[in-house]
């Protein structure tokens, strides 16, 4: 089967105007520098940018920089810089399905050979955004030197780029560039801009060129939200090929959903033109209010419903979802008492309508999203997603959400460690192993083997290295949790949730 490719799309059109079409954008300029190569780039902004270009509403290609030796790019190149987007989901209970051949990329220059390459690209007049996603890892300061060939972090490669572009343009105001980290970390834009004033101090550059950094630039907080799985399995994929009819080295599936949320003042919306071609791209001086609702609704739903859901028997979300009993806990927990104890002022029809989005998105066909890897660092999540949410509720009502109560006591049960090999904890469900990969694994299990499950409880929480609060002293919590734990234990995970929610147990979980 022939290969994705221009030429290819050249002879496939179907009229004289698509061709036309077609060429406009494989020669639009160079106007975005991105780091990585990764799917969530090429499935979310790389997406909107394509989108908006089709409209003519931005203009503009990307550089892409492939900043480690992991993985291949020249596939980018036999199919100059083309890809197939695969969109499934479901949005207002409708099944979508969308396949869209995104011409955004221009180029893909690796940073260990192609640096001069990618250092030329400063002196673009035209080039005004930087995007990244290196990881969380790839956000930190390190001792870098910017005069090496390229220099080894993400934060020195780029403090590298924008010194060449400072020195390029003799250090004009105008030519400071709108940089959008996605990293998933809070403030990303804020935390690196202050790696590269730090990193510039280290390297010794001019005070000069410091105050360009810090006043013709502008570093935007930017929180990105879709499920882009990757590549597919091999199933998938030949189905996808045969439905497309060409091979396409850099398939990629994602959801329908997608949100970019930026912050940023009417300059940022200007040079990011690509905001008006999509729903799913907000431009706001504040983005605080979407961080909220994903952290609170989204994955704060997942963490306390994850545990509940592995530990009944289901592998996949889409797979909970499917069940009566545990999508009705789901929906109960997220509406009913996350929504309402969403630390922050927001409007309950937002917050409400965020709810049944996210309801949408765990009902996913397409998506395999597997409950024990959302399960990784389970504590740590705990304790950023939930328990503000928890103490917030308490501070409004004085009562125990019991849903967030039942799904603590199901967090518990989960990390009950039975076995310890090759350097992990593993707990059972069902007479099948499972890896507990938390970094408090050994603390868990130490509890279980010496304390009952009512005092464990009591000892959890109470241990404010753990929460940042003792929760002992909220009314009911404690005494909710250990008895939620012991029907657990005694008949069972499913059993329990199905006694909560008065629904008959149609099956033997």
């Amino acid at each position: 089967m022939i290969q994705l490719s221009f030429n290819f799309l050249r002879h496939q059109a179907l009229s004289q105007q698509e061709t036309i079409a077609l060429e406009r954008l494989m020669n639009l300029p160079e106007r975005v520098l991105q780091f990585g190569t990764g799917v969530l780039l090429r499935g979310l902004p790389d997406y909107f940018i394509d989108k908006a270009n089709r409209q003519g509403l931005f203009n503009g290609r990307i550089v892409v920089v492939k900043s480690t030796d992991a993985g291949d790019a020249t596939a980018f190149d036999r199919q100059d810089g083309l890809y197939t987007l695969c969109i499934r989901g479901v949005e207002e209970r409708r099944i979508v399905e969308e396949n869209a051949v995104c011409a955004a990329i221009s180029r893909v220059l690796s940073a260990k050979s192609q640096w001069e390459e990618i250092l030329a690209c400063a002196a673009n007049p035209l080039m005004e955004v930087v995007i990244s996603n290196v990881t969380e890892v790839g956000l930190q300061l390190v001792q870098d030197n910017i005069r090496s060939q390229p220099p080894v972090s993400f934060p020195g490669k780029l403090l590298a780029f924008l010194y060449a572009r400072y020195r390029a343009f003799e250090g004009a105001k105008d030519k400071g560039m709108v940089i959008v980290p996605t990293e998933l970390i809070p403030n990303n834009g804020r935390v690196l801009e202050a790696i590269l004033l730090e990193l510039a101090h280290r390297n010794e550059l001019d005070s000069e060129f410091i105050d360009w950094l810090e006043t013709a630039n502008v570093f935007c907080n930017s929180l990105v939200d879709r499920i882009v799985p990757g590549r597919p399995d091999a199933a998938t994929r030949h189905a996808l090929t045969n439905q497309l009819g060409y091979e396409d080295e850099l398939l990629t599936i994602a959801e329908a959903y997608r949100l970019w949320a930026i912050e940023g003042d009417e300059r940022v919306q200007s040079v990011l033109s690509f905001h008006q071609a999509d729903k799913g791209v907000f431009i706001r001086p504040n983005i605080d209010l979407f961080r909220e609702l994903k952290l609170r609704l989204l994955n704060g739903t997942h963490t306390l419903s994850c545990a509940l859901a592995l530990l009944s028997g289901f592998d996949t979300v889409r797979e909970a979802m499917e069940d009566e009993c545990v999508a009705a806990f789901l929906s109960h927990l997220m509406l009913a008492e996350l929504v309402p104890g969403i630390p922050y002022p927001v409007d309950e029809k937002v917050a409400q309508r965020f709810g049944l989005e996210v309801q949408d998105r765990f009902r996913n066909p397409y998506i395999e999203h597997r409950w024990l890897s959302i399960s990784m660092q389970y504590t740590m999540k705990m304790q950023m997603r939930n328990i503000p949410t928890l103490l917030h509720y308490y501070r409004q009502y004085g009562v125990v959400p019991q849903y967030i109560a039942l799904g603590f006591a199901a967090y518990l049960l989960f990390m009950k460690g039975s076995s310890y090999r090759d350097e992990g904890w593993y707990g059972e469900r069902e007479g099948h192993e499972y890896l507990i990969q938390d970094e408090k694994a050994g603390y868990f299990a130490d509890l279980w083997a010496r304390l009952s499950p009512d005092d464990l409880t009591q000892t959890v929480l109470h241990n404010k290295s753990l929460w940042g609060h003792d929760l002992t002293p909220l009314p009911g919590f404690g005494e909710a949790v250990r008895d939620y734990l012991r029907q657990m234990l005694d008949k069972g995970v499913y059993a329990t949730v199905a006694t909560v929610l008065n629904k008959p147990v149609f099956v033997d979980k």
